[in-house]
């Protein structure tokens, strides 16, 4: 099993030494940007095809929403980035960050959906306005909040390292004025007082959890796809709404399958390098340089998209 982690690691790392050393990342690149002009045409044939009650037309438009959802992923983009440094510098359970990139996918969706209605019904906003303001305005906050994020793992990973290597064990002190002993149970309640005085490590644990959870999807989420504006807005000023969101969320799930991918493809490499180490006295150690090395790539990569759109 550890011997299988590691050559899985291997694989991930030859992947990622050849999209970024050997230009396999331009190739990648130009093959995404062709499907998405194809994809982006057979949504304008496939809505119309509706509108005239075609037979299948539906169907056909949900499987051309889902390709322009997993090229426009695979392109160069936020989300796989910001979910595989994650599950790169975290140790969390595969089922859990591959819930995050599906439910990330669909709050992306839902944001297209959100900023459409609320620009056509509010705002009286066109096609070229709402995509200029997605680019303007959402990519930018949206490549800075995972710059933070991948700051805020850089930095909590160099702490964790540094109180690894010093010995030392953080700790909370606290004084109450008590006239008895404090006797903490396993659910952290005192059996002297009868009430907690701090949580319970896997308490601990679920809030932080919570916490990542919603600044990925919210970092992710904050920025609606312009493909996504495409189709609604053509849907909107065809009068066949319906078509446009389910579309749109079909979009979502064809970018939550390469998120997926990458949240895969994290976990079996942080798994697979430090299989080496289970259990060993550098274990910690190692999982704090992780860490801090992945918060530094999300940020330096986010930070790079960022002054590309500014």
């Amino acid at each position: 099993m550890r011997t299988g982690l590691q050559l899985a690691a291997l694989a991930v790392l030859a992947l990622a030494v050849w999209l970024w050393g050997f230009d396999g990342a331009q190739i990648v690149e130009r093959w995404a940007a062709e499907g998405q002009r194809a994809a982006q045409s057979g949504m304008a044939r496939g809505l119309r095809a509706l509108r005239a009650n075609e037979p299948g037309a539906l169907l056909t438009l949900m499987a051309v929403c889902f390709g322009y959802g997993f090229f426009h992923a695979v392109g160069p983009g936020h989300g796989k980035i910001l979910i595989a440094g994650y599950g790169v510098a975290q140790r969390v359970a595969l089922t859990r960050l591959s819930l995050l990139a599906v439910v990330s996918s669909l709050a992306q969706a839902l944001t297209a959906i959100a900023v459409v209605y609320a620009g056509v019904w509010f705002l009286g906003l066109g096609r070229k306005e709402m995509i200029g303001a997605a680019e303007d305005w959402f990519a930018p906050f949206s490549y800075a909040a995972i710059c933070g994020i991948g700051a805020w793992l850089a930095v909590r990973g160099a702490l964790r390292l540094r109180s690894n290597w010093r010995g030392g064990t953080p700790h909370l002190d606290h004084h109450h004025d008590h006239d008895h002993q404090h006797h903490p149970a396993a659910d952290g309640v005192c059996s002297s007082c009868g009430h907690a005085h701090g949580p319970t490590p896997q308490q601990a644990a679920e809030v932080r959890s919570l916490r990542d959870a919603l600044l990925l999807i919210g970092a992710i989420a904050m920025r609606p796809c312009t493909g996504a504006l495409f189709l609604l807005i053509l849907s909107v000023s065809m009068g066949i709404h319906l078509a446009g969101i389910l579309g749109t969320f079909a979009m979502g799930l064809g970018t939550a399958s390469v998120t997926l991918a990458a949240a895969i493809g994290s976990v079996t490499f942080r798994e697979g390098a430090l299989a080496r180490f289970a259990n060993g006295p550098h274990t910690a150690r190692i999982a704090g340089v992780i860490e801090t090395g992945a918060g530094l790539i999300i940020a330096i990569l986010a930070a790079q998209f960022l002054l590309r759109a500014l």
